[in-house]
């Protein structure tokens, strides 16, 4: 199956050599945008969580959490032969790299595809260019900023708005299509840390979409336990 796979990672900090991943999430869309599938889940680091004031994640929320190896193996075949998409997707690559590098796995060189930079072309008067200000000039709504899922929903929904700006060239979102087809792919096995067919938890944030009243506080979001892949 090709098509895009728009991911967002949250993290323990700013450096993918220094710190780890400790949320991770993934919607799928095909060659026309729709979507597909979505994955999402916190990831134990294996140590402190950080900037919980930003992410939100607390080191009560991770007990449980599996490993990034533990994920490892599924997320490689969701992003299997597919345009990695993000906003800054440069930093989420970056992180992916590392973290399949601790457990010794090449991260393949994949087409990018950056909101960010497709914003600045279209969205010339946004007061920024955040994802939270491009959704914004985009007239997008609100969504829960920060949570892995949250801004990989809000990214796919601006990937869509771009593209159909009919300034927006195919060949910067549809050419790239064919080149991940293409590109070799790495397979993984289970991790020791799993019993065989023992399914890899996954521990999800949910949250309410919104919109909320001016001023309001955005509500926490909530892990809850879900079943395996």
């Amino acid at each position: 199956m090709s098509g895009y796979a728009v991911i967002d990672v949250e993290a323990t900090g700013r450096s993918p050599w220094r710190h780890r991943v400790v949320e991770v999430a993934v919607v799928l869309l095909d060659r026309h945008l729709r979507t597909e599938a979505e994955f999402t889940t916190l990831i134990d680091p294996l140590g402190p969580v950080g900037p919980s004031h930003v992410h939100r994640i607390s080191q009560d929320d991770v007990v449980g959490a599996p490993r990034f190896r533990e994920v490892a193996p599924h997320l490689l075949d969701l992003l299997a032969a597919r345009v990695l998409v993000g906003h800054h997707v440069a930093c989420d690559r970056a992180f992916l790299d590392r973290e399949f590098a601790r457990i010794g796995v090449p991260f393949p060189a994949v087409p990018l595809l950056c909101t960010m930079r497709l914003a600045r072309e279209l969205l010339p008067d946004a007061g920024g260019y955040g994802l939270a200000a491009c959704t914004e000039a985009a007239g997008l709504g609100p969504y829960p900023a920060h949570t892995a899922l949250g801004d990989a929903r809000a990214t796919a929904e601006l990937l869509r708005y771009c593209v159909r700006d009919r300034s927006c060239p195919p060949a910067a979102w549809a050419d790239p299509v064919r080149e991940a087809a293409r590109v070799p792919w790495p397979r993984l096995g289970q991790a020791r840390t799993r019993e065989v067919e023992e399914p890899v938890p996954q521990l999800r944030r949910t949250v309410p979409t919104g919109p909320w009243p001016g001023g309001a506080d955005h509500p926490e979001p909530v892990p809850t336990i879900a079943d395996g892949e």
